[in-house]
């Protein structure tokens, strides 16, 4: 009989512990439902700048409704916190939980992030994104982010850039001496051992700097963004033989620390409403960079020009000579592991799209 009651008493005391643990546990799972958070997202672009400054407002706004309000993103364009180049420096102190920017504008810190912006000559926008999701790509993006506590997403893509305004005709490479011109990344490597003198600068300062005649020439984005600019009113000639940024990716970065913060849920959330947002910004830039470019040219007057071939190839040339002199002269090893992964998918890849996508544009 003691025993009988006994073993009633444990069974008893057993599932009030066990209800107990599952009362807790639901209390827990209902304040994780209900817990806020509040972060700071600092850009390079101009506030609700078309494209560029679009797509951290698409993000910030499929997280929140995605969250039910739970994480609400802020969204200051450059300037209005920090300068557009000091977005890194700013995620990185944690003084904003993420970042809208460009990877080569920290070239000058981390040398290899210029391959996660563009590639002169290199992949386009679809060939990016497969090698950044399937090909390894992003896994080294994080990798060389890793140290500064710094996790980095694809942001969005413009696409092929053109090749900018110029207040002269450029036919050969000795139109380009001692020519300043607002470039950036590898391609602005490569314009420098053209013999051009690269400046690198936000959006915001080109058109003064044309006018000024501090700049003979820039490259920016393409006709959405550089009408909105206005930097039809500060050159003359638009050159859209681009080379330089065959594919112009943007990046997301988020403060490692304050994403661990968060829930689970919320992390799929940010992660998915970034992968989102990236794939919205090819869709945006395509659809109004014809339509912009129609306006240039029509109601502005613009002349369009395009570089002979023999530039073109020279051009050509001289990017693989400055990359793999890039690859050769870094002693950590990550501008030549990057590039080795960039260019084997490339390569990879790139026989298939000749057959496809290449013979198409050609037929059509």
């Amino acid at each position: 009989m003691k025993n009988i009651i006994k073993t009633v008493l444990l069974v008893a005391l057993s599932g009030a512990f066990i209800t107990g643990c599952g009362e807790k546990q639901s209390q827990q799972v209902a304040k994780q439902d209900t817990q806020t958070f509040k972060w700071n997202l600092v850009t390079s672009w101009p506030k609700n700048f078309p494209g560029l400054g679009q797509t951290p407002e698409v993000f910030a706004s499929l997280v929140n409704d995605m969250s039910g309000g739970r994480l609400k993103i802020k969204v200051y364009g450059a300037g209005e916190m920090v300068p557009g180049f000091e977005v890194f420096d700013t995620v990185l102190s944690g003084t904003a939980q993420m970042g809208h920017s460009a990877a080569y504008y920290w070239k000058g810190k981390i040398p290899a992030s210029s391959f996660f912006t563009a590639v002169p000559f290199g992949m386009n926008a679809q060939e990016t994104n497969a090698w950044l999701h399937y090909g390894g790509g992003l896994e080294l993006w994080q990798k060389l982010y890793k140290p500064y506590g710094i996790i980095p997403l694809a942001g969005g893509n413009t696409g092929l850039q053109f090749a900018g305004w110029f207040n002269k005709e450029v036919n050969s490479l000795d139109d380009l001496q001692g020519l300043k011109m607002r470039v950036g990344g590898i391609g602005g490597e490569v314009f420098k051992a053209a013999g051009g003198l690269p400046v690198n600068m936000p959006g915001g300062e080109i058109f003064s700097s044309l006018q000024s005649g501090a700049l003979d020439a820039a490259e920016w984005v393409g006709p959405y963004n550089d009408l909105a600019f206005g930097f039809n009113d500060a050159a003359t000639y638009y050159y859209h033989s681009g080379w330089q940024e065959p594919s112009a990716n943007l990046e997301f970065l988020i403060n490692e620390q304050a994403f661990n913060e968060l829930p689970k849920d919320l992390q799929a959330i940010v992660l998915t409403a970034a992968k989102s947002a990236h794939a919205n910004t090819i869709d945006e830039y395509t659809a109004k960079n014809s339509a912009n470019l129609a306006i240039l040219l029509e109601k502005h007057n613009v002349q369009l020009r395009a570089f002979p071939p023999e530039l073109m190839a020279q051009f050509k040339q001289i990017s693989l000579e400055v990359i793999e002199k890039m690859a050769a002269e870094d002693d950590s090893g990550t501008i030549n592991e990057v590039w080795q992964s960039y260019k084997t998918f490339y390569d990879s890849i790139k026989p298939y799209h000749e057959l496809t996508e290449q013979a198409y544009l050609n037929n059509r």
